[in-house]
């Protein structure tokens, strides 16, 4: 029992670290495209 609870507690920051940068979603630095990625590749330019 109290190895789940040390592990609990051990476990809670890291679970709130990983919330909050899912929460807060920091943009990317430097400049972004307009166009969204592509999910296929779309072959031999000609």
């Amino acid at each position: 029992m109290r190895a789940l609870v040390a592990a609990a507690i051990g476990l809670a920051p890291v679970l709130l670290f990983v919330l909050l940068l899912s929460v807060v979603d920091l943009p990317p630095e430097g400049p972004t495209s307009p166009k969204p990625l592509l999910t296929a590749d779309p072959g031999v330019k000609k």
